[in-house]
């Protein structure tokens, strides 16, 4: 059994999966000569979305449950979603501005993951205040948390988007627009922000995540197909085994948890380590408990309440439409 990556620019993304997994995809069950249960998994390269991809490959997690996994880097949430909706992937990785996604259908979160502490909005030197930003150029990779923090920071100003000159843009060139000054302010996040405040010390931060915690959680999850979910439970109770042995050992080994994300990544330990410091991880027992209790239930409206307010969202519905939330906790058992 092997565990195998791709790495997937934005724009090629769907291209590239429909050619190269198309062949292995569909909504049924997908399993090798030998038995095992093929699954092809994306990601975002950052501690929320790859540290327990990381841990299942190191610690042999996906051999242990039959799984032959390949896992493939996405720039964002939604391009996973349409991938997961063409059938080429089976499983991905959201934040929390892409949730309106399978709250209107496009698919199922399986398992919630962390909360976000790393979202900010951000202008360049001078810029005081979230009112300042009126018919200021602003940039936001569209349907993301950065789009989600922006909005809700606008709304407390009493603004709208219609107030500022929006650009969308992906996160790359975010980074090189705000360090080089090509715009004015984005809704962006962490790590991605320390490589900006290299060129721009005195970057400013407008609003972050804690500002709007009362009201509005930020969490993040993984998510599956549609038809994965109806036509493969096997597939699914695989992966949740899997992602809740990897939760406990993220928990109890945030050190080598880091080390792993960074190889898994290549990047830097210590920038890895800055982003994990922007993150509340969740132990799997916090997952079950909070799934229970119907806490995950009151985000997931208070977040549904925000996209129907920003017109990404017709209308909210039960949570349990689209989080399979007893099933993480029966994989447990």
């Amino acid at each position: 059994m092997r565990s195998s990556r791709r790495t997937l620019g934005a724009a090629a993304a769907g291209l590239a999966l429909a050619l190269s997994l198309g062949a292995c995809s569909s909504g049924g069950a997908a399993a090798g000569e030998d038995g095992t249960i093929e699954v092809n998994f994306g990601y975002i390269p950052d501690f929320n979305g790859t540290s327990l991809l990381a841990i299942a490959e190191d610690q042999g997690l996906w051999e242990e449950h039959g799984i032959d996994a390949t896992t493939s880097s996405f720039t964002n949430g939604p391009l996973q979603i349409q991938a997961l909706g063409t059938g080429d992937l089976d499983f991905g990785y959201i934040g929390p501005g892409a949730f309106w996604l399978p709250a209107s259908g496009q698919a199922k979160v399986v398992a919630l993951n962390t909360l976000g502490r790393a979202d900010r909005v951000v202008a360049q030197p001078g810029i005081e205040s979230v009112e300042d930003l009126a018919g200021k150029t602003v940039a936001v990779p569209e349907g993301t948390s950065g789009d989600m923090i922006l909005t809700l920071a606008l709304q407390e100003a009493g603004m709208t988007k219609d107030d500022v000159e929006l650009v969308p843009m992906e996160p790359p060139a975010i980074v090189a627009a705000l360090s080089s000054g090509q715009v004015d302010a984005a809704g962006f996040w962490y790590p991605a922000l320390a490589t900006v405040k290299e060129q721009v010390p005195d970057l400013v931060e407008l609003a972050d995540n804690t500002d709007f915690e009362e009201t509005v959680a930020f969490p993040t999850a993984f998510v599956a197909g549609n038809d994965v979910v109806a036509d493969d439970p096997e597939k699914v109770d695989a992966v949740l085994k899997v992602l809740r042995e990897a939760m406990a050992y993220r928990t109890e080994n945030m050190d080598e948890t880091i080390a792993l994300t960074a190889d898994f990544n290549d990047l830097d330990p210590a920038d890895v380590e800055a982003d994990a410091a922007n993150v509340d991880v969740l132990s799997v027992e916090e997952i079950d408990a909070l799934t229970q209790d119907g806490t995950t239930d009151t985000w997931l409206t208070g977040m549904q309440d925000y996209f129907v307010g920003s017109g990404q969202l017709p209308e909210a519905v039960d949570p349990s439409e689209f989080y399979l939330g007893d099933q993480f906790v029966t994989a447990g058992e």
